[in-house]
C-alpha cells in the first residue's frame, strides 16, 4: 500500500502540476487550428470539469506528432455543462465537421461525457475508441460535499453515474488509464470490460503527462 507520505508528495505535485497546465493555457497564444493537419485518423480531446482545452496539450501535441489531426471543442470552454449537454455539444461538432472513424482523448469528466456520446449519441459509430484518462467511472466519495451541482454530479450515487457505470455495450472500445493514487478519485477508474492500464504515478492530473499515457494514447489510436 502507497505510504502517507508519498501521498501526500503526490497531492502536492499534482495541484502545482494542474496550477502549471492553467498558468500555461492562459499564457497560450496557440491555434487549436494548428493541430488539424494530418493524414492519420481523426481525433477530438475532451478535458475534464473546469479545464480549458490546454490541460489537454501533452496529449495533444503527443497525437499530433503521430500525424493524427486533433480537434478542440471550443464550444466546451471550461466543461461546466451537465454531461449529457456536454456530449449533444461533441456529437454535434463531429458531425458538423464531417468527421469519421474519431478516436476520443478525454480526461476526468471528459470520458463520461465521451462514454455517454459513443453509447446515445453515435448512431452511425463514427466514434469508434476512447482513452480515458483519471475519469471517475464509479463516481467519487467526495463529490458527496462538493458545494455546487456541478461536482456534485460525479456522486456514486448519481442516477448518470450509475447508467454508465452499469452500461457496458461500449467498454470494450475503451482503454482507461489512471495512476496508483488519485486524490479525487479515490475509488479508482477501473472499467469492467475496458482495458485498464495503472500508471507508476500518483495524482489526477500528473498522469496526463505520463509517458506511458502518452504511448498508450498514441497506440490506442493507431489501432485499427
Amino acid at each position: 500500500m502507497t505510504g502517507l507520505v508519498a501521498r501526500a508528495r503526490w497531492f502536492v505535485e499534482d495541484y502545482a502540476t494542474a496550477a502549471g497546465l492553467q498558468l500555461a493555457g492562459m499564457a497560450s497564444r496557440s491555434d487549436p487550428a494548428d493541430f488539424q493537419t494530418g493524414t492519420e485518423r481523426p481525433c477530438i480531446v475532451i478535458p475534464g470539469v473546469y479545464e480549458t482545452w490546454h490541460f489537454m496539450a501533452p496529449v495533444i501535441e503527443a497525437l499530433h506528432g503521430r500525424g493524427h489531426p486533433v480537434f478542440v471543442i471550443e464550444a466546451l470552454r471550461h466543461n461546466r455543462r451537465p454531461v449529457i449537454d456536454s456530449a449533444g455539444v461533441v456529437a454535434d461538432f463531429v458531425r458538423q465537421n464531417g468527421l469519421d472513424d474519431v478516436f476520443i482523448a478525454a480526461h476526468s469528466k471528459g470520458g463520461l461525457i465521451g462514454k455517454y456520446a459513443m453509447l446515445e449519441l453515435d448512431p452511425d459509430r463514427r466514434l469508434v475508441r476512447m482513452v480515458a484518462i483519471a475519469t471517475p467511472f464509479s463516481g467519487s466519495r467526495y463529490a458527496d460535499f462538493a458545494p455546487n451541482r456541478t461536482l456534485r454530479a460525479f456522486r456514486a450515487s448519481d442516477p448518470l453515474t450509475v447508467l454508465l457505470n452499469k452500461e457496458d455495450r461500449v467498454n470494450d472500445r475503451i482503454t482507461s488509464v489512471f495512476g496508483e493514487y488519485d486524490p479525487i478519485i479515490p475509488e479508482s477508474s477501473v472499467l469492467p470490460g475496458a482495458e485498464n492500464v495503472k500508471v507508476r504515478v500518483g495524482g489526477h492530473f500528473r498522469v496526463l503527462r505520463h509517458a506511458t499515457t502518452l504511448a498508450v494514447t498514441v497506440e490506442a489510436a493507431a489501432r485499427p
